[in-house]
């Protein structure tokens, strides 16, 4: 067993967990059930039970994509957080992934509040001479420090830019203006805000044909409009429909993705349309990777 996780439940498809025989270059999921600098609506550590439930709605035909979830994937259970300790987590996190990396497995990790991603985009950043974070979001999340932690949901993406990485963020709508200049004065963040997705998709489809480093997703469930998706931990009007976080997911399987990343369901209800489209991010991924 990876060090730090027990095993709650397991994602629809996932293939029995046998460590003698771990495929090379598959997937591995990690849940990550914190969320203690949640700033307006907590529970989304209950994000990765309600999202692996979600997962049996499926099947394994995929009928968007017209494939097969074939894909080789494990689900390994859910990190041991450290309760109010965001800086101890994402450590413990940033072992996992490195665990998961050791074994040639790359990493799915179930939210949890977005700062679970810290960890991993470390890990991968260490790996990788180069990364390129593709970050779907409503928020930047650039914010230097928040309320004086480092550590924190509207930090994450400062911490990976400080970590080496590029980032490309998709679904904007709000930003302070510290953040604003802080992406101006900057070289490599490209934005493409909530109105550029809805009217220039082609745009952003290319944009990441051009992409030529291995790619990150990372994905906060307030990037979809909150009637699709309204149990997140900042909720913010307009937003992202399914249909084009798919075709995302579909510019960026022709690319080498090294892991990924789907946050902030926040609910404790089974079935809910957050767990549930949610797991659909998953699902789409799996099937089309």
């Amino acid at each position: 067993m990876l060090l730090n996780t027990y095993e709650p439940w397991k994602f629809a498809f996932s293939a029995t967990t046998d460590f003698e025989n771990i495929k090379k270059d598959s997937y591995g999921i990690i849940g990550v059930p914190f969320d203690s600098t949640s700033s307006y609506h907590s529970g989304s550590r209950l994000g990765p039970i309600v999202v692996r439930e979600a997962s049996y709605g499926f099947e394994r035909y995929n009928v968007n994509f017209k494939s097969n979830l074939d894909t080789t994937f494990y689900d390994f259970g859910d990190v041991n957080v450290v309760p109010g300790n965001c800086e101890a987590t994402c450590k413990i996190v940033e072992d996992t992934a490195n665990e998961l990396i050791d074994l040639d497995v790359k990493p799915i990790t179930i939210g949890g509040e977005h700062s679970a991603s810290i960890g991993v985009i470390k890990a991968l950043s260490e790996k990788y001479d180069k990364l390129t974070v593709v970050h779907m979001d409503a928020h930047r999340d650039l914010a230097f420090d928040f309320i004086g932690e480092k550590y924190s949901h509207a930090t994450v993406m400062r911490r990976a830019h400080e970590f080496g990485v590029d980032l490309v963020q998709i679904g904007i709508r709000s930003s302070s203006a510290d953040e604003e200049e802080f992406v101006k004065s900057t070289y490599n963040i490209q934005t493409f805000k909530t109105r550029d997705v809805h009217r220039h998709m082609d745009a952003v489809e290319y944009y990441l044909t051009t992409v030529d480093t291995p790619v990150y997703l990372s994905v906060d469930m307030d990037v979809l409009s909150p009637a699709i998706a309204p149990a997140v931990g900042n909720p913010t009007s307009g937003g992202l429909f399914t249909y084009e976080i798919e075709d995302v997911i579909k510019s960026l399987s022709f690319k080498e993705v090294v892991g990924l990343d789907v946050v902030e369901t926040a609910t404790n209800k089974l079935g809910e349309n957050t767990a549930v489209s949610a797991a659909k991010i998953i699902y789409d991924f799996l099937s089309l990777i």
